[in-house]
């Protein structure tokens, strides 16, 4: 707990908020942890640095579930519900066949896990189609959409804010066409995706985050184990700070790489469950207590799959516990114990898969476990003891690291990444360099200019290994192609997946471009230039999906010798003001933002060159980083000295057209998509207006039954007649009876006209049972405030007396008519009102009576306002009297034991009237006149005043009683009003 506090105090630090010139709602952003059985989000708004939302049911997790029934969607528990009574109407584990071909064996798995579904084959694009009915289909994309959906309207609803950017998190292991349909299917609903994070790196992103502090140069590896729902991984992470350069500055930045990892997609909770349930099954059959088969029944298949998965969480905690599902099966109930160690006897061999992960990433990674620092869990199969006992076994450690949040990690690192990316925050950058894992390959027929019958050579060159970082750019130059000609882009070598995994990869070609215009080009400039090589700019996004951006056809040939004075005065002038000097920008090397240059035509041994480490490609690119700088800075003095004439190089590029044959699974029809949008859209508008019409049902109904309720309270009958309560209770009586006659397509509009209709007719009684329950409050109020004007009054009347009146007669005169008036309508009115049966429309209104209160107010508060801007007239200075100065200190002295009174009364005497403002109120100081208090006086004798007549003696007296200063303020008391 103590390090969750410290890491929320930490992030608070790291977001901060970057004030736009207009604020506006879509600085939100949003993250969506796509587990294939539950999805969880995150928000980041102003004043939120991360949260994880919470659903209709208030869970911060939701069920990645949709339901479709009777033309309605539903979702989370609801749709749960509708899974376990109508199992083939309510579609879940949908990242486990999208962006599969039908006959995937993942797929094939999926129809056999959930048999009641109707899936068939899309004949245009291959892929798997839910048949609703015989109208109806849908597609993967198209139902994870509608919880994308349902994730987006949950994350708008808990920041009371539109949310359309969002980082969506996927499995490590998914291919380009799985990738590219979750975009896809976000796309459908308006999601803007920022970019989609493989689940391993948002967790580790997280971990990092609220850890920085702890990595340095020097590489730290740790490792995430996560066991899902339906597939296992474990994931080698490097943590280390780097320099990057931006602009003019070096920046030192945490960075997090992916270096190995290792996955099964196949071994997850769901397996357990579903063998749990067969089990459970088994037992309900062996007890013949029913004829039918329970295997034979979706609805008891759907209870016992509910109960098998709550019975597998409490195994983890308990050795034994009692599975019970009431009416099962033609309404016996069943009941069975079930222990442990049954459960890991069934699941034997599962748990003979779960270290074979951990052996492929170290594998990948080539690092050793001695090397791993900590080995992080996550996910909830690592809540099964059996487990965390193999784990613990083999990593030869006492505990493992459980200081993440496993439900939640992965949704807020993507949260945090989502922060960065977007346009209204600022956050403390933290590098990510997720690789590639599936090797791509481009390979070619070998050209040259003679022609020979002999069939070309197949040439073969890496263009994005295995663990490759990403995102990045490559160039593959093809130097001796000099006619049209084509490539494949295609998988590489794929051995270290299981012989499952490998069916999924039937044809390892992805695409096919055709180049077009490489003869008429060359043709063009061959005689003046010299050929450079047909260049194909390819780059890897951060998405993992890989992209042909352009082809283009690279000539160079000499140009003019030398520049004119004015150029190379402009280049010097530019140079100081910052501009970029075109030969430093071709001397940079290359970076990740850069693309790097794979020559396609050399010899074979040159590409089979095994790579470097991560580690030494850093610190290579270091090296170099800093000698090309040297070196830049080397050549621009150089060029300030001599003078030599360099002939200048000029680079001309002809673009080639790629016509692209995808063998890969293509994307949805513009058509289709937009058909699937507008599908998606009305679906949308129709559960608004479901929401719309059970709002107003409820409304109708709360109201029947409330209202029914207050007619026989003690104020209602007393503001109404027998007869009058009658009607009314026979009217809601009938409009009780009469909303539940209404078709089920009624329109909201019939309910809410009827709730109309009945708070017409029950107006007049609650008008008057308020005013009964509030009129004594605003009498009781209005009596006070008479009261207060009364004795405020005759502070007024004398403040108006003497030759520097605080108020005129005039207003004195206008308060006194306002109390006398108010008076004399209140005595009216409550006689008035105290002859009016309750039974009928009251005399005296409460809106009356504070309309009075509003007028005696408003005046008392002019005067107040005024008597605390008044200031008295100043008074003549009288001549110096002949006190000695002694004496006028030693009268000071005593001057501040004289009593209050006095002060009043010289206070009245010198400086004409005063008026006391409540004691919140400043007043402003005044100096007070000093006088003789020496001795007692008689009746009628003068006190001799000691006046400042000169700037002078006011500063020496200034100087004598600084410490004294307060005291020769005006001080008021509330006794004037």
């Amino acid at each position: 707990m103590h390090c969750l506090q410290g890491g929320w105090l930490a992030l608070l630090a790291i977001i901060s908020l970057v004030l736009p010139t207009a604020y506006g709602a879509s600085l939100a952003v949003m993250s969506i942890d796509l587990g294939s059985e539950f999805m969880k989000i995150g928000i980041v708004k102003p004043g939120v640095p991360m949260e994880i939302v919470l659903n209709d049911e208030s869970a911060r997790k939701t069920s990645t579930i949709v339901a479709l029934r009777n033309g309605e969607r539903l979702f989370g528990s609801a749709a749960e519900n509708t899974a376990v009574k109508f199992p083939k109407m309510a579609y879940w584990y949908l990242t486990q066949i999208i962006g599969k071909r039908f006959e995937d064996p993942h797929v094939e798995m999926y129809r056999k896990r959930f048999p009641y579904y109707n899936i068939i084959k899309d004949e245009v694009r291959g892929t798997p189609l839910f048949k609703v009915d015989d109208e109806t289909t849908y597609s993967p994309e198209e139902l994870l959409a509608m919880v994308l959906e349902k994730a987006k309207s949950s994350a708008e609803a808990f920041a009371d804010t539109p949310i359309s950017d969002a980082v969506i998190t996927v499995p490590s292991y998914f291919t380009q066409a799985e990738r590219r349909a979750v975009r896809e299917a976000a796309e459908m609903v308006g999601i803007n995706v920022l970019q989609l994070i493989s689940d391993n790196v948002a967790v580790a992103l997280n971990y990092g985050v609220f850890r920085r502090k702890m990595f340095n140069s020097t590489t730290q590896y740790y490792m995430f184990y996560d066991a899902g729902a339906t597939s296992t991984s474990a994931t080698i992470i490097g943590y280390q700070m780097v320099k990057v350069k931006e602009g003019d500055r070096v920046e030192t930045y945490p960075q997090l790489s992916v270096k190995g990892v290792g996955f099964d997609k196949s071994l997850g909770g769901l397996e357990m469950t579903l063998r749990l349930r067969e089990h459970l099954a088994k037992l309900f059959n062996a007890q013949k207590k029913t004829k039918t088969d329970v295997f034979t029944n979706d609805r008891a298949m759907g209870k016992l799959f509910k109960e098998a998965n709550r019975l597998k969480k409490v195994l983890s905690a308990n050795t034994e516990h009692m599975a019970q599902v009431e009416g099962l099966l033609e309404d016996i109930d069943f009941k069975a114990k079930v222990t442990r160690d049954e459960f890991e006897e069934m699941n034997k061999d599962l748990f003979e898969r779960v270290l074979k992960p951990i052996e492929d990433a170290l594998k990948t990674s080539h690092v050793t476990l001695p090397e791993i620092t900590d080995v992080i869990l996550m996910g909830g199969g690592t809540r099964v003891p059996k487990m965390q006992d193999m784990l613990l076994k083999y990593i030869k450690r006492d505990v493992l690291g459980k200081s993440i949040n496993t439900d939640e990690a992965a949704a807020l690192g993507a949260v945090y990444h989502a922060a960065e990316l977007g346009k209204g925050f600022k956050v403390k950058k933290f590098l990510i360099k997720d690789a590639c894992h599936y090797p791509i390959v481009v390979e070619f027929e070998k050209q040259t200019a003679e022609t020979t019958e002999d069939k070309p050579k197949v040439v073969k060159r890496t263009l994005f290994g295995r663990m490759n970082p990403y995102p990045q750019k490559k160039v593959m130059t093809f130097n001796k192609h000099v006619k049209d000609f084509s490539f494949n882009v295609t998988y590489g070598d794929l051995s270290f997946l299981s012989a499952e995994d490998l069916k999924s990869f039937p044809d390892h070609l992805i695409h096919t471009y055709h180049l077009k215009g490489v003869e008429e080009a060359l043709k063009k400039h061959a005689e003046k230039a010299e050929s450079k090589g047909v260049k194909a700019h390819f780059r890897m996004d951060e998405d993992g999906i890989l992209h042909l951006d352009k082809v283009e056809f690279v000539f160079e040939k000499e140009g003019e010798a030398e520049e004119s004075t004015w150029s190379k005065l402009g280049d010097t002038i530019s140079g100081l003001f910052g501009g970029k000097d075109k030969k430093e920008e071709e001397k940079k090397p290359a970076t990740d933002e850069t693309a790097q240059e794979i020559p396609a035509d050399e010899e074979k041994k040159k590409d089979e060159t095994t790579e470097k480490p991560a580690e030494e490609k850093k610190v290579d690119d270091n090296k170099t980083d800093k000698k090309d700088t040297e070196k830049a800075d080397n050549t621009t003095k150089t060029e300030n000295k001599t003078e030599e004439v360099k002939p200048k190089v000029l680079v001309i590029k002809e673009d080639i057209v790629a016509e692209n044959v995808s063998f890969d699974i293509p994307p949805i029809p513009a058509d289709k998509f937009k058909a699937s949008k507008k599908r998606l859209t009305d679906l949308t508008a129709k559960d608004k207006e479901k929401k719309l019409l059970e709002k107003a049902k409820n409304d109708l109904e709360a109201f029947v039954y409330d209202m029914g309720d207050k007619i026989h309270d003690e104020d209602h009958q007393k503001c109404s007649t027998e007869t009058e309560r009658e009607e009314l209770s026979k009217m809601l009586s009938d409009a009780g009876e009469w909303m539940y006659e209404q078709e089920e397509d009624a329109k909201k509009e019939v309910f809410q006209n009827k709730l109309k209709e009945l708070k017409k007719a029950v107006k007049d009684l609650k008008h008057r049972v308020k005013e009964l329950i509030e009129r004594p409050k605003a009498l009781e109020a209005l009596n006070s405030m008479l009261n207060h004007s009364e004795y405020f009054l005759v502070s007024v009347k004398n403040l108006t007396l003497g030759e520097d009146p605080m108020f005129t007669e005039v207003e004195a005169n206008t308060l006194e008519k306002l109390i006398n008036e108010s008076y004399q309508w209140l005595e009216s009115m409550t006689k008035e009102q105290n002859l009016t049966p309750l039974t009928e429309k009251p005399k005296m209104l409460v809106e009356d009576i504070a309309i009075k209160y509003q007028a005696l107010d408003r005046e008392v508060k002019y005067l107040i306002n005024k008597a605390k801007i008044y200031r008295p007239k100043a008074k003549p200075k009288t001549s110096k009297n002949t006190t000695s100065t002694n004496d006028t200190k030693t009268n000071d002295t005593k001057t501040e034991s004289s009593t209050g009174d006095d002060k009043s009364a010289k206070s009245d005497k010198d400086e004409g009237p005063q008026l006391d403002v409540p004691e919140t109120e400043t007043k402003a100081p005044k100096r007070r006149p000093k006088s003789k208090r020496g001795e007692e006086k008689t009746e009628g004798e003068e006190e001799i005043l000691q006046l400042d007549e000169s700037d002078k003696q006011e500063k020496s007296q200034d100087t004598t009683d600084k410490t004294k200063d307060t005291d020769d303020t005006v001080t008021h008391d509330s006794s004037d009003l």
